[in-house]
């Protein structure tokens, strides 16, 4: 099943992706796309519903997050060796975790801001986790039961404010519209396999990053364990799982990101984004 939210920013209502592609209105029998709503008891109510009873969400209507109630916007540095290796990094013994400010979520084909001041916007397509059932201590052998689905991510970073700044990687990850996250939330039952997926992200139609989720040093059940030993995650927070290699920050000359350029990602299966890069005002 493929949920998703529409409609114009702070004012997204819920609904669902058919099975002819046919995006449809859940209004009125969901509140929206989070809270219990992300429970498997949830899940299998919107499995029930006949989707072809349902309005079609109207044309060219917008996009939005695909999950609200989002408490941690939780995210996985240097998650892949292989790009671990471009930044110059060594591959971490445990996970490094930072948080990205939930401000920052934005829908899926929301533009890309460049901050005052930067010089260095860099793109990550990510694999997000959404968590569906709270949960504490979860061992590792029933961490994915927590997980109500999974959905594209690109984790922008302004690589200026977030290394070359003192303090933490947080005020590099947070800006506005440095989150974009769906267009699907992808429940688990779809996902036979986490850790095979084809990732990918384009700038100006040229290839920046292909990669796979296989090459994730710690993969998505170890995550959800071992965050869940620091503190409780509940439903609708975001596990975002690390970057594939073919970032700006390990191009040689760097290529950042600047006002006219267009950004393009997915996931196998979780659907694509595409974002327009704009100045901030």
């Amino acid at each position: 099943m493929k949920l998703l939210r529409w409609g114009p920013a702070g004012a997204e209502r819920p609904g669902l992706l058919d099975s002819a592609g046919v995006a449809r209105d859940l209004t009125g029998l969901v509140p929206d796309i989070g809270g219990t709503i992300l429970s498997d008891a949830g899940l299998a109510m919107l499995r029930g519903v006949d989707a072809g009873a349902l309005p079609p969400v109207p044309a060219g209507a917008r996009l939005g997050p695909c999950v609200t109630g989002t408490g941690k916007f939780i995210c996985i540095g240097l998650n892949y060796s292989d790009h671990a290796a471009e930044t110059g990094a060594t591959v971490p013994p445990e996970p490094i975790i930072f948080m990205k400010a939930t401000s920052a979520i934005c829908g899926p084909d929301d533009p890309i801001i460049i901050p005052r001041g930067s010089e260095k916007t860099d793109w990550e397509v990510e694999l997000g986790v959404v968590i569906g059932t709270a949960g504490k201590y979860i061992p590792e052998d029933r961490a994915l039961d927590h997980v109500a689905g999974y959905c594209v991510i690109n984790d922008v970073s302004e690589r200026a404010f977030q290394a070359e700044r003192a303090g933490q990687w947080t005020k590099g990850k947070s800006c506005d519209n440095f989150g974009q996250t769906g267009p699907w939330l992808v429940t688990r039952d779809e996902v036979a396999d986490p850790q095979n997926l084809g990732m990918w992200l384009t700038v100006n139609g040229q290839s920046r990053q292909n990669g796979s989720t296989r090459t994730m040093v710690y993969g998505v059940a170890h995550l959800v364990s071992y965050l869940s030993q620091f503190f409780t995650l509940h439903p609708g927070d975001i596990i975002s799982t690390g970057t594939p290699p073919g970032v700006a920050l390990g191009m040689k000359p760097p290529q950042y990101l600047r006002p006219g350029d267009v950004v393009e990602l997915g996931i196998e299966g979780l659907g694509q984004q595409r974002q327009d890069v704009v100045a901030d005002r």
